[in-house]
């Protein structure tokens, strides 16, 4: 409890530190409007035009049920990846034999690209959640698997001697010593799993189901709605955007303050 208090106490610190990213968005959307005065509004939509469609669409509330869907898919998706990931890496990590086990299962995963999964999944679930969650499982738990893997097989021998040595208890041992190191390798893993979850589970809704922002973009395609397509983009990416750097971040700068 008192952990979230003091990320919470701390959060306006951590906007007012954000206006340098603020500025690159800003300069982005600057350079898109240039793109759409060289291209045209077919090819480039102007950024007034993107979010003026963006604002309809969101008082929509079939939209809204579509973005919900993606949402629903995306989140047990990576929280089955997060949750096998983490338990799984830290096992190989700790234990060699199962560390060489686990490197061509890895290869393999890492190796397999994600519309081949989406195929697979097709033949195997049919046209459903099942498809996507499925592909998003298998896309992110690899990334995550190493995080952990790599976070534990680093881990410093004389922290590991420290530890011993004055006989702390296991869960202190592991949440004290162990967990902020291993956590400065897993976070990093989480946010890149994360960045894949959410754009499998568009691919894989665009090609596997009739819901979803990936059947809604795909529409938008077939319609040559480029407006439309363009502001389920920024739905992608404002929400991978909030999730990233205003949940995620600031727990990695607490959790990370053993650095300073």
């Amino acid at each position: 409890m008192n952990f979230v208090i003091k990320i919470l106490k701390d959060f306006p610190a951590y906007l007012w530190s954000g206006w340098g990213s603020i500025a690159s968005i800003f300069l982005f959307i600057a350079l898109w409007d240039m793109g759409n005065q060289i291209y045209g509004d077919l090819v480039l939509p102007s950024p007034l035009e993107t979010f003026q469609t963006l604002w309809l669409m969101l008082q929509d509330k079939e939209i809204i049920g579509e973005i919900n869907t993606t949402l629903y898919r995306a989140s047990v998706g990576f929280g089955v990846s997060l949750a096998l990931g983490s338990i799984l890496g830290l096992i190989a990590g700790f234990f060699v034999t199962a560390s060489m086990m686990s490197r061509p299962i890895v290869t393999i995963l890492v190796g397999m690209p994600p519309i081949a999964w989406i195929v697979l999944a097709m033949i195997w679930f049919g046209m459903g959640d099942e498809t996507v969650i499925f592909t998003v499982i298998v896309a992110s738990f690899p990334i995550i698997f190493v995080g952990a893997l790599q976070g534990t097989r680093t881990l410093d021998g004389d922290l590991k001697e420290m530890a011993v040595s004055f006989k702390l208890p296991w869960h202190m041992k592991f949440l004290d010593v162990y967990f902020p190191h291993i956590f400065s390798y897993l976070f990093p893993a989480c946010v890149s799993g994360l960045g894949m979850a959410w754009k499998i589970v568009v691919m894989a809704e665009l090609l596997a189901t009739s819901d979803g922002i990936g059947a809604t973009l795909g529409v938008a395609r077939s319609q040559l709605d480029t407006p439309t397509a363009l502001a389920l983009v920024v739905i992608m990416i404002g929400s991978l955007m909030f999730v990233e750097y205003i949940i995620l971040e600031p727990i990695k700068r607490e959790v990370e303050l053993w650095r300073s």
